[in-house]
Formats: structure tokens, sequence, C-alpha cells
């Protein structure tokens, strides 16, 4: 039997902060080709069949409530571990649905409800589509179960094999020792002293990052708990045409796609662009080794400021790349950005006891979340079924009206947005400005 992991302490922050109306899960809606009215209900029966075979659909979080070794010894009372679940049914876990006209609208209403805390979280639910075409899938992972990446390996084990090479095997390591020896104590005081340091210095950027200010009300409206998702996707070559006539990465031509998008929006809803610079929190994985203890989720980021009130796009393009370029230079282990590294420096019963607190500060760090999640270029199946689209969906922190992550998949790139469903009924209309900003930074790429 799989011995319990114990919660990294991102993952156990993930645990905590979450509520009732604020779910931490996040997840992906495909979209495939079907070839008959019964596609959707067969790809409901292979991914039941097939859940019980991939040992992380079958991992459950227990809170535990013995001290445990480490640094903060007792103060480790209150964790939690994954564990595999006593009992596991997959037909707790997927679901198969009415027909769907609107397969964004129908995700939106089931991303609003909180995944089962008792039993493994995670979800899929089956769409068929109404004109028989189509059937999508909707993912959903808690963020303290798996990220993005990790999610994608177990959503994954359940779509049809791929055919990959076979990967190559690993040089055996050392040894693990089960007390460190005593002449690496020294260089193991000088790094926790130095991440001691490095703390310090995030939560002084944190704390002055809040007081230049200029976001949107349409951002950080008061949080209703419901939801509402929309997607677009656009012609990877295009963004790849942009990179190359103004230099910089494709991720700067995305996030700058953002910020035009945000203006457009906000001018055509009658809420004004002018000054507004709203606030990105942009992750960045700084994943463990796979031998690394606890294992999980370990993310950084960078804090950018999206130039929405600037009417060029091409200006806010490049005040994008040279925002990115500082963060890079910088690095992902200092700065506001990086404040989801401090979940290392609390205990386990700071993060049981503290997370209904922080759950409210997010709105004071950042006003939205720009997110990249990595896919495969290979195509994927399910049941013979080509997916064809694929909008990745963040989770959405308690007083954030909106979040974006990325995606891209086979030639096209996918926005994925999560909107609370009273603050922005009109989600639609941000997708469609998605497109149109990246027909405008073609257009003005143009000789």
């Amino acid at each position: 039997m799989t011995p319990p992991d114990p919660l990294a302490p991102l993952d156990l922050a993930f645990w905590n902060i979450e509520s009732p109306d604020h779910p931490m899960h996040l997840g992906a809606l495909g979209v495939f080709e079907a070839a008959s009215a019964t596609a959707g209900a067969h790809a409901a029966d292979l991914l039941a069949a097939r859940a019980p075979a991939v040992p992380g659909l079958r991992m459950r979080i227990r809170d535990t409530w013995q001290p445990g070794p480490g640094l903060w010894g007792p103060l480790s009372f209150g964790g939690a571990t994954r564990e595999p679940a006593p009992r596991f049914d997959p037909l707790d876990h997927v679901r198969l649905h009415a027909p769907a006209a609107d397969f964004h609208a129908r995700a939106g209403r089931l991303m609003e409800r909180p995944l089962e805390r008792d039993r493994p979280p995670w979800e899929a639910h089956v769409l068929p589509g109404a004109d028989d075409g189509r059937f999508a899938v909707l993912f959903k992972f808690h963020h303290a179960l798996a990220d993005g990446l990790r999610a994608l390996t177990l959503a994954a084990g359940i779509l049809d094999p791929l055919d990959l090479p076979a990967p190559r095997p690993r040089p055996a390591g050392p040894a693990r020792r089960l007390l460190p020896e005593v002449r690496t104590l020294p260089g193991r005081l000088r790094d926790t002293l130095s991440d001691v340091g490095r703390a310090l210095d995030i939560g002084a950027a944190a704390a002055l990052s809040t007081l230049d200010m200029r976001s949107s009300p349409a951002l950080t409206a008061e949080s209703s708990g419901t939801r509402r998702i929309a997607g677009v996707a656009v012609d990877l070559d295009d963004v790849h045409h942009v990179r190359k006539t103004t230099g910089g990465t494709v991720n700067d031509v995305l996030i700058a796609v953002v910020a035009g998008a945000l203006r457009r929006w906000l001018d055509e809803r009658g809420d004004g662009s002018e000054g507004v610079a709203p606030r990105a929190l942009i992750p960045v994985s700084t994943r463990r080794p796979r031998t690394a203890t606890p294992r999980g989720n370990r993310l950084s980021g960078y804090l950018t400021q999206l130039p929405v009130g600037d009417p060029d796009p091409l200006s806010r393009l490049g005040t994008v790349r040279a925002a990115m370029d500082r963060n890079k230079d910088a690095g992902p282990g200092r700065g506001a950005g990086a404040v989801a590294l401090l979940a290392d420096h609390v205990p386990a019963l700071g993060h049981r006891l503290g997370g209904p607190l922080v759950s409210g500060a997010a709105r004071l760090w950042f006003d939205l979340l720009v997110t990249s999640v990595p896919l495969p270029s290979l195509g994927l199946r399910l049941g013979g079924h080509p997916l064809t689209e694929v909008y990745p969906l963040a989770p959405l922190a308690r007083g954030h009206s909106l979040a974006v992550a990325v995606s891209t998949y086979r030639g096209r790139v996918h926005y994925g947005l999560v909107a609370d469903a009273q603050a922005v009924p009109d989600l639609d209309l941000l997708a469609r400005a998605l497109a149109a900003e990246v027909e405008t930074l073609l257009t003005a790429c143009r000789p």
C-alpha cells in the first residue's frame, strides 16, 4: 500500500484557505470530436473504468493531528497527508450529464461546486453536445492534490494511451541517510539563515506593492461565490509573428494580449481604462526534485503591472516585455510575486488557524491571476475521439473577479477565463476582446 505523503506547505495552505464559496480547485474543459450520439456516454464509461488504475486518483487528503519531525517540531501538529482512500468508487467522480448546447455555461456552474473533501478531491464531468458532433469533459482537481502539470498527468492517465518512446533509465542516486552528516550542519544552518533573510525580503516587497494600486473595481469586486467561464482560441502562428516582429517571448505577447483585452473590455462596459494598471500575478513553478520531501506544489511568481491605460498596443507590449525582463533578472525567489514561497516558513498549525484570514488577503497583493499551463504537443484522444480544444481554468481567489489561464495545444493558444458570475456577467465580451487584441497587434506589426 502507498504510504501517507505529507502535504507540502503550499498544498496545506491551499487546503486550508478553501471555503464553500471559494473552492480552490483548478480545472480544464476539453472539447472532443464525436463520431456518434453515444460518444459522450462511451467516454464516461471509459473514464470510470480507467480511473482505478491511476494511483494518484485514489488519493484522498486527510487531516492529521500528531506532531511530526522537522524544523517546526511540535508545531507541525495540524498538518495533512495524501493517502489512499479506504473506499474508491469511480462513479463518485465521473458523471455523465444531459446534452449541453453551451459547454462553457454548463461548466461554469459545475466549477462553483466544491469538491468532496472526504474522498479523493477530483471530478470528471462529461457533457454530450446538443448537435452530436462534439462532447466535452470538464476535469476538476483540488490544488492541494495537483498543480497544473500534475493534474495534466493524472488526466492523461485516463485518456487514451499515448504511443511514446520508453523513458531512459535514471542513474541510481546515493543512498539516503537517516540522519544528516555532522559536517553538513554548518551549511544547512547557513542555508536556513539565508532562507529567513529571503522571506523577510519577500514580505517587505509584498507590503510595498500594495502602496501602488491602480486597479479597476471590475477586477476586485466582492465575491459572490458564483462562477462563469469563457474561452477563446487564437492562432499560435499569429502570436509568433508578433513576437518575431517586436522581440521578447511568446509569453510576453500573451500577457500583453490580456492587457489590451482588459482595456477594450473596460471601455466597452463603460468602466473606463484611463490610468488603470492592475497587478497581475504570473505564477512560476519551482518544482522540487522527485526525491524531495515533502513532495507537492512549490510556486513562486512575478508581480507585473499591466499597462491597461496605455492606448498604444506596441507600447503596451514593450512595457510588459521590460517588466518581465526585470522579473527574470531578479529571479523567482525574490520580490512581491514570491509570496507563495512564504508558505514554507509557516508551521502546519499556522496554516490551519490562519487559512481563513489569509484567504482574504490576496486582493491586497494582486488584482488578477494570469497563468500558463503546459500541454503536450501530441494529439490527445478519448475513446478514439480527438481532443480539439482545451481551456485551462484557474482557481479564483476571494475578493477577485477574474483569473486567466493560457495553454498552447496543436497550433492554437487557448485562453480559459474564470470569473465571479455576478461581478462579471459579460465575460464573453472579454473573451472576444482577447481575439480582437491579437488582430490589433498583428495590424500594428504590419509595415
